[in-house]
């Protein structure tokens, strides 16, 4: 904090002990965040607190009494995602900002925040220039854009990798990072699915004239020095802008670069790649391929007490140069080395400088705040078979046996909806993942995946998917029917229905998606890990996205999902084969626990999921 503070921060974000998207960081103390917010304030700053996670049913009493406690200290804004908390927190005063992590990107989107008393949305950081231009044009909201870190490789909010293969949610705070990983996909070998840094130093003027109030550099879980830098760096270049000059300083660029650097770009604003595949760790600033001879080289721009490491495949080490003659102090084989600056010699006297502050970590006791949603009074009932399908040959296959059709906005639509009309079937249109501009759909119900697309919507029966994070039983029930989140196990489903009062969906069969990239680049095919787990990758609509390597299969706690009252089971067949739609229809239709070796064999790897276990 006082490193983004000498830096020329404006306002600084940061987390408490709980209910933060870094859970794994030391992160403030309740005392420390009210002496935090002091400080700030002192100094005529602002300071933002994140409650950015989605909340379980059995935390939203605690969650509430952190967010009184946190209006009570005075901060600025405190930045949420989880819907269910959202609703919970329309009776306070503190003014709450919309997570990237809500996954806004489209007018309508905003729209619904702002009629939810949201007073500034960070959005989705999968959106272009033209289209933050276009949400603000449509909107007085105060919008804010990442400029420079870290970016996920899936679309804010949407990521299930980490949770589904190790229990760490990002969603929770807890992402293990699987995106930097290596992996192949047909002939491509490298780390497929990892980004680029954003860096949008030059951007800045395109920014502010696209209607973004404010620019949000990540800097939480790096150094100080990193944090400094960058804070410095942007600061710098906005009052350069604003004095007419050029914005970006080739030795503030240096310094940003040699910190911290993986790789760096304008990330999805100007529409182009933001893959960085050859690496996925920090490299430093790059001084170009240098031949060594006997362990040295000549490069210039190096000082003296600067570091460098050489890579040539992988890496080969690092040391520091007394100047432009860099000499290895350990065996070198002669050859070609790319060189990275990875400590500048003014890093010294910067950390020298970066004032303290001390912070007070006097105790405190929340006040007690207990969530307003009223119990339901929910019945046990038979859930209804819901089938996801993309072809009109897998909608022959079952539409005998299920109750209800979700089909996927393709060509094949029309047809598919006068078939299910012919055969007395429900035929919900489901929307594209990633919609800037929200296309209308034909006409009957649809399935969307974000508020926008719902608010566009308004007036037919609209079926929530779970990427909009069901978690609670907070959540609105706007929506004929909202399918639960596929991170809550049976003993986290069973108090959420409950409290909620609309209709609900549990998947109990498919690929779950863990995934969704804006990345028409990926091309489909397989994605295999290292240890050899295979995830199909589908491309529609411009966005790719990447399925579990098994499916789940929750045939044996269908019973059990009907005595909790869950009023349809989800079945994912999109893409997959109609002999096998036909057989898992008639599996689940009947509940033929006889059959759960035949099911086992036909998909190959099966899981249940998050249901047993759920995630920390």
């Amino acid at each position: 904090m006082a490193a983004a503070i000498a830096g020329g921060a404006d306002a600084v974000y940061m987390g408490g002990r709980r209910f933060g998207a870094r859970a794994q960081a030391a992160n403030f103390s309740d005392g420390q965040l009210r002496s935090a917010i002091e400080a700030l304030h002192s100094r005529g700053l602002k300071g933002y607190v994140t409650v950015n996670t989605l909340i379980k049913d059995a935390e939203m009493g605690d969650a509430l009494s952190y967010v009184s406690f946190l209006e009570e200290i005075g901060v600025d804004a405190v930045i949420i995602q989880d819907k269910g908390l959202l609703q919970e927190l329309q009776g306070f005063s503190v003014p709450l900002h919309a997570s990237t992590q809500m996954g806004i990107h489209n007018p309508e989107g905003v729209g619904w925040a702002q009629d939810n008393r949201i007073s500034r949305v960070i959005l989705a950081r999968e959106l272009t220039l033209e289209e933050i231009s276009s949400i603000s044009s449509s909107t007085g909201m105060e919008l804010e854009v990442f400029v420079h870190g870290a970016l996920c490789y899936s679309v804010s909010g949407q990521c299930l990798f980490s949770s589904m293969l190790g229990g760490r949610s990002g969603n929770r705070g807890s992402c293990a990072q699987p995106c930097r990983k290596r992996y192949r996909l047909g002939e491509e070998e490298g780390h497929l699915l990892s980004t680029a840094d954003l860096e949008c130093l030059e951007l800045l003027p395109r920014l502010r004239d696209a209607g973004v109030a404010s620019v949000k550099v990540e800097g939480r879980m790096r150094s100080p020095l990193y944090v400094n830098l960058a804070a410095r760096a942007y600061s710098a270049a906005i009052r350069r802008m604003d004095a007419g000059g050029p914005v970006a300083d080739s030795r503030d660029l240096e310094l940003l670069r040699a910190a911290f650097n993986r790789g760096h770009g304008p990330g999805h604003l100007l529409g182009g790649e933001v893959r960085n595949t050859e690496h996925a760790d920090h490299r430093g600033l790059f001084m170009g391929t240098h031949r060594f001879v006997d362990g040295a080289a000549r490069i210039e721009g190096l000082r003296p007490g600067d570091g460098i490491t050489l890579f040539r495949g992988g890496k080969a080490g690092g040391f520091s140069v007394e100047g432009p003659d860099a000499r290895a102090p350990f065996p070198l084989e002669d050859g070609d080395y790319d060189v990275h600056r990875t400590h500048d010699a003014e890093f010294s006297s910067i950390l020298a400088s970066l004032p303290t502050i001390e912070l007070e970590d006097a105790p405190v006791r929340l006040p007690r705040r207990r969530p307003a949603a009223a119990p339901s009074e929910r019945a046990p009932r038979r859930g209804e078979l819901s089938m996801y399908l993309s072809s009109l040959r897998s909608l022959d296959a079952v539409i005998d046996i299920c109750d209800r059709v979700y089909f996927e906005h393709n060509r094949h639509q029309p047809e598919a909806a006068e078939a299910c009309a012919a055969a007395g079937k429900e035929c919900v249109t489901i929307m594209p993942r990633f919609t800037p501009e929200v296309p209308e759909m034909p006409p009957g119900p649809v399935m969307v995946h974000d508020p926008g697309q719902a608010r566009r919507h308004v007036g037919r029966a609209i079926y929530g998917s779970h990427h909009l994070n069901m978690f609670n039983g907070s959540f609105p029930s706007e929506a004929y029917q909202q399918t639960v989140s596929p991170e809550l196990s049976a003993d986290e489903i069973g108090p959420l229905l409950k409290r909620y009062h609309g209709r609900a969906e549990v998947m109990v069969f498919g690929r779950i998606e863990l995934m969704v990239a804006r990345d028409p680049g990926l091309p489909e095919g397989t994605l295999v890990d290292g240890k050899g787990f295979r995830f199909p990758v589908n491309v529609s609509h411009g966005s790719a996205r990447i399925l579990n390597s098994a499916d789940l299969v929750l045939l044996e706690q269908l019973e059990d999902l009907d005595r909790m009252g869950v009023d349809s089971h989800g079945i994912d067949l999109r893409r997959r084969p109609h002999d096998l739609c036909r057989k898992v229809a008639e599996i689940f239709s009947q509940r033929d626990l006889d059959r759960r070796r035949e099911l086992r064999r036909l998909c190959g790897k099966v899981t249940y999921g998050h249901h047993l276990r759920g995630v920390a």
